[in-house]
């Protein structure tokens, strides 16, 4: 394999202060004397770096009424939240939001975060997976892209971007390498699952290993890994205000054969991309090829980023229309067809099939019949969640927390739907956070179907792993949401109690049984993502202008630009 492993050029830029404070927290929930003194500030709301509308790139918006956490917001305005450069997050010297003292947990995951920082000729350049000595390393020794953005987002809070921008600017070079597996050869813009850091003691010279999936279990390549370099370059130049990193030629071209590949025209009538198994946080068989809600959501998410991020010059101009045309259609289908609530359920139950023409009703052809006995206790009057795949004469009706979230931050989930799927959360505590935040999807398959859709696989058995286990990364994602969607209590009640175990248990990769209550069976200790998840969390609880950085503004809304019966 190819082991290039020269630097990108960077230019130096003078950073400057930009409006991060995008989310907002219910009025009756925050403790004001815990917030920053205010400030003279001059500062125009409107001159933000990703305030700009999908309008000024030709997408048409529709204003609507200003919801519960944008009134709070506007509350906000005149206190002091917006990111300093000049000053690092107090997390450094830990304290908590829930007392007046500093949080022993804190200070234990900073130290431990830290000791899994991987240098590269002098300078950090990722974390690695997992600290745990006790099994086989396999590949928990390596960096990889989707684990390390929870660590790249705390390093982001606490002042700290130049382990991002290496990481970023590393992992760029290693997308440019010509990518061959038993003879076939991936496209331009795939970008590593992982790399690795080879030392040669005896030459004194070091080396970087990725891989594409050649190594992986399934020998799947990622998806989802250049949709999160996306995502986290946007973040980068949120949080510091250096647009000079994302301006490079070299990322902008990165950028550009990501988009190459997702946007490419071919055989599929839908505008969501089609998947393997694999392909994502779910690396390993689990029933979720087809248009799974995981790589939907980051698509959607990815897409709105790179619309900030792509310069108007004649290559990237042509790209900001094939996105917009894109979003328009994206959002389209997935608001349509992947949302489920009381309301569309009873209309999937009472579903005709073998319709024919685009006057159908049932699109898709789904049975009535298929629909899982579980889902109609699940259901909630007045909650709703975006579904886990939607195909030909498929629906999988199981609940994944990390789609669900990422629907919310980049607002591919309406506000009315946001507010539905935390009502889900709410209504279905014990089942989705139990007694460790949180299940990576829900429910379990067991049985006969865990035999067909996993194959058997020993790791994924029932409330283990993939198939309904509980990932403490995943704190930080629902504690963004619940910010965003103005319910911060919700993400303080899952903290304290992922504050009673995390630590004591040494910080689990994952937790088994139907509430989490058993570190998982073959779970790594000193999970970097399940440190740093908790690290985010707190520090956005703390200081919710954070969230600025990976979420994307909700106060405008795509047009619907399609009749429902005419869209096929």
């Amino acid at each position: 394999m190819s082991t290039h492993s020269g630097d990108v050029s960077n230019n130096d830029s003078s950073i400057r202060n930009i409006d991060s404070c995008s989310s907002v927290t219910e009025l009756e929930d925050i403790d004001f004397s815990r917030l920053p003194r205010p400030r003279n500030l001059n500062i125009e709301r409107q001159g933000s770096y990703d305030e700009k509308s999908l309008t000024e790139t030709q997408l048409g918006f529709s204003p609507h009424p200003p919801s519960r956490a944008e009134n709070f917001f506007r509350a906000l305005e005149h206190f002091d939240c917006i990111f300093s450069p000049s000053k690092r997050s107090e997390f450094t010297t830990p304290r908590s939001p829930f007392g007046q003292g500093p949080h022993p947990m804190v200070a234990e995951a900073w130290d431990s975060l830290r000791r899994t920082l991987v240098h590269f000729r002098g300078q950090p350049v990722g974390t690695i997976a997992a600290l745990d000595n006790s099994d086989e390393k396999l590949n928990y020794d390596q960096v990889f892209v989707r684990d390390f953005v929870p660590s790249a987002l705390a390093f982001l809070m606490n002042r700290e971007p130049e382990i991002v921008k290496n990481f970023l600017l590393k992992t760029l070079r290693l997308q440019s390498w010509e990518k061959k597996i038993d003879r076939f050869q991936l496209g331009e813009g795939v970008m590593p699952a992982s790399f690795k850091v080879l030392h040669d003691p005896v030459r004194n010279t070091e080396t970087l290993i990725a891989d594409f999936g050649e190594s992986a279990i399934g020998r799947v390549a990622p998806i989802d890994s250049g949709f999160w370099w996306i995502i986290l370059l946007r973040a980068y130049t949120k949080s510091t205000g250096d647009t000079s990193l994302s301006e490079l030629p070299e990322c902008q071209k990165g950028m550009r054969l990501i988009l190459s590949l997702c946007l490419s025209e071919g055989f599929d009538t839908f505008p969501t991309l089609l998947c393997a198994d694999g392909c994502s946080m779910i690396d390993r068989r689990m029933g979720v090829y087809g248009y799974p809600i995981e790589i939907q959501a980051l698509f959607f998410m990815a897409l709105r980023c790179a619309l900030l991020l792509l310069k108007h010059d004649a290559e990237g101009k042509e790209f900001v229309e094939r996105i917009v045309k894109r979003l328009h259609a994206l959002s389209y289908h997935m608001r349509n067809y992947f949302w489920l609530d009381l309301k569309q359920l009873n209309d999937i139950y009472r579903y005709k099939t073998e319709e024919y023409s685009h006057t159908a009703v049932n699109k898709f052809n789904v049975m009535p019949d298929s629909l899982p006995e579980w889902i109609f206790d699940f259901m909630p009057v007045s909650g709703g969640y975006f579904l886990g795949n939607v195909g030909p004469s498929n629906m999988d009706f199981r609940w994944f927390c990390l789609g669900n979230c990422i629907a919310i931050l980049s607002s591919l989930a309406t506000p009315e739907q946001a507010t539905k799927i935390m009502e889900l959360i709410e209504s279905r505590w014990h089942e989705l956070v139990g007694e460790m935040p949180l299940k990576v999807c829900y429910p379990a398959i067991e049985g006969h179907e865990w035999r067909i859709v996993t194959g058997c696989d020993p790791k994924n058995t029932r409330w283990s792993y993939h198939n309904g286990g509980s990932w403490p990364v995943l704190l930080w994602l629902l504690t963004a949401a619940c910010i965003k969607t103005g319910r911060p209590q919700l993400a303080r009640r899952a903290i304290e109690v992922a504050e009673q175990r995390l630590s004591k248990d040494g910080w689990p990769e994952y937790y088994d049984g139907k509430l989490g209550r058993f570190i998982g069976k073959q779970a790594r200790k000193y999970q970097t993502w399940s440190i740093a998840g908790y690290l985010v969390a707190k520090m956005m609880l703390e200081d919710p202008s954070h969230l600025g950085m990976i979420s994307l503004e909700e106060d405008k809304q795509l047009k619907p630009v399609l009749k429902r019966s005419a869209s096929f």
